[in-house]
């Protein structure tokens, strides 16, 4: 064979071997964004209080398929409409329900400590867990999660300020690794079909 023969067959068995990969970007069947190879979810910072008692850690998860969401119980829209969407997922999901963990972290400490937190989230769903504490230490949980937030001076002058936040929800396998962002506005049945695939991995 010679030397250019040899180099358009590396250049073709290249080109298979990407086309290989682009042919299947999503190995388990997401209907989320993927990560490819999926990585440790970073740990949550020491000062997360839980509505439930204690500090939100992830290990304390391990076993079940989470859902981290970011946001705001003064949320106009995005929020209730999400949180609404995941516990419809809950019910879709049946007995497999116990298995999936919706984690809510607030991006407004001022206004949402853990009282308000656990009533807001036991109007979608008893089984959701909040998370509140500093403002230091949320900014920290967002900046290992590359979520954003920002306040919105309120039109006016008033005292009613909004938030603008990322809206995207993480998945996190029983493991504990980072698999996958659904982007806000996908169906219940979109995210019970997604737990369902993560409850299946090892």
């Amino acid at each position: 064979m010679t030397r250019l023969a040899r180099s358009l067959l590396a250049l073709a068995l290249a080109a298979a071997g990407a086309f290989a990969l682009a042919a299947d970007p999503n190995p388990i069947g997401l209907k989320a964004g993927v990560f490819d190879p999926p990585q440790p979810a970073a740990e949550f910072p020491a000062g997360v209080h839980a509505t439930g008692g204690g500090d939100l850690t992830l290990a304390r998860w391990r076993g079940k398929v989470l859902l981290l969401v970011f946001g705001f119980t003064h949320c106009p829209a995005v929020c209730p409409t999400t949180l609404a969407t995941l516990a419809q997922a809950r019910r879709l999901l049946g007995p497999d329900a116990a298995a999936m963990q919706v984690v809510y972290i607030t991006v407004d400490p001022e206004r949402d400590d853990l009282a308000h937190v656990r009533t807001y989230l036991a109007g979608f769903d008893a089984s959701f867990v909040g998370g509140t504490g500093q403002p230091t230490v949320l900014a920290e949980l967002r900046k290992r999660y590359g979520a954003t937030a920002q306040k919105i001076p309120p039109a006016g002058g008033g005292a009613d300020y909004g938030m603008s936040h990322s809206t995207t929800i993480w998945l996190i396998d029983r493991a504990g690794r980072l698999r996958a962002l659904m982007p806000f506005g996908h169906s219940a049945e979109d995210f019970a079909h997604d737990v369902r695939q993560l409850m299946a991995l090892k």
